[in-house]
């Protein structure tokens, strides 16, 4: 593939312009970045070690836990270097490399959200037949199709993308590399990638948040049929709260940015959505799962009395 572009690097504007907010900023974002990977590696961690867990909604759980480690280390290293550096460079297959990742893991975590809803829907409204529907080598292949789904629709966006000719600016006015702030930069007709984006990634996003809605409408409906209870309601639909929290998160910033007109847009409302879906959700999402989970939270405080114990242990006998 022959390639047309005479730009062979992009600088990454960032945050903010103002220079004395950069260490500050690089502190913040660190910390967030250090919770993130703990928190969600403490959960898979959980998951693994203890067998009570070895279930599909806790297998589907391992597997949103490392996709939010990977999804922030796609974006936030880079952004941690930026804000030390003058000179925030990035190459061009270094940009269409941070593009491809972060689509691929983005449109993972949309559709195994919504696989993890159609879990939820199996055992409540199924429950005689979840061994079957939700056996353990079909949530294998369903965790490794969404996975490999996700990889080729960012595959996608970064070969059409890669293509382009970028003739002029190579100002980008995002923290990351995305195929709309790139966009923005193309010299040649980009209407056939704003149609994918649109289209593809529209489907994408919307596709997933509307099969989850459905599956929490039929649980609803047959929960409010079956039980005429609403004691017993809101004792079933309590398993599903936090799954239904980390999907509004996910989807609202999302939403919002590659559904809406672009023309109603700014610059710093860009970089605050892209900042509450690349950094904020990712770390809020091990939050939510383990303060509304009994079973991750007691078994998280074992894992973590058990750590300490052993390191008190190992501290006395050096001594």
């Amino acid at each position: 593939m022959m390639n047309r572009t005479s730009v062979t690097e992009f600088l990454l504007l960032g945050v903010t312009d103002i220079q004395v907010l950069q260490p500050v900023l690089f502190l913040i974002f660190l910390a967030t970045y250090i919770v993130n990977v703990a928190g969600n590696a403490a959960i898979l961690m959980v998951v693994i070690s203890d067998p009570r867990l070895h279930s599909p909604m806790y297998f589907f759980l391992g597997n949103l836990s490392c996709l939010d480690i990977c999804y922030s280390t796609v974006t936030l290293p880079k952004m941690l270097e930026n804000f030390l550096s003058t000179h925030k460079a990035i190459s061009f297959l270094g940009c269409i490399s941070q593009l491809h990742f972060f689509h691929f893991l983005g449109s993972t975590e949309s559709m195994l959200l919504a696989v993890m809803g159609f879990d939820r829907f199996v055992a409540i409204c199924k429950p005689l037949r979840y061994p079957l529907f939700m056996s353990h080598q079909v949530c294998v292949q369903m965790a490794i199709t969404v996975w490999i789904i996700g990889f080729f629709h960012a595959l996608l966006h970064s070969v059409m993308t890669s293509r382009l000719n970028f003739c002029g600016s190579n100002h980008i006015h995002h923290l990351f590399c995305d195929v709309k702030p790139l966009l923005e930069l193309a010299c040649g007709n980009t209407e056939l990638n704003e149609w994918l984006l649109n289209t593809v990634t529209g489907t994408f996003a919307i596709g997933p948040f509307f099969l989850t809605l459905l599956s929490y409408s039929y649980i609803i409906i047959y929960l409010f049929f079956k039980t005429h209870s609403c004691s017993m309601l809101h004792k079933a639909l309590s398993t599903c709260v936090s799954h239904f929290m980390v999907v509004v998160l996910f989807y609202a910033p999302v939403v919002f940015t590659y559904i809406r007109p672009a023309t109603g847009s700014s610059v710093e409302q860009e970089r605050i959505i892209a900042i509450m879906y690349s950094v904020v959700t990712p770390v809020l999402n091990p939050m939510i799962y383990t303060l509304r989970n009994k079973e991750v939270k007691g078994e998280a405080l074992k894992v973590l009395v058990s750590r300490m114990k052993k390191v008190y242990h190992s501290s006395g006998e050096t001594k």
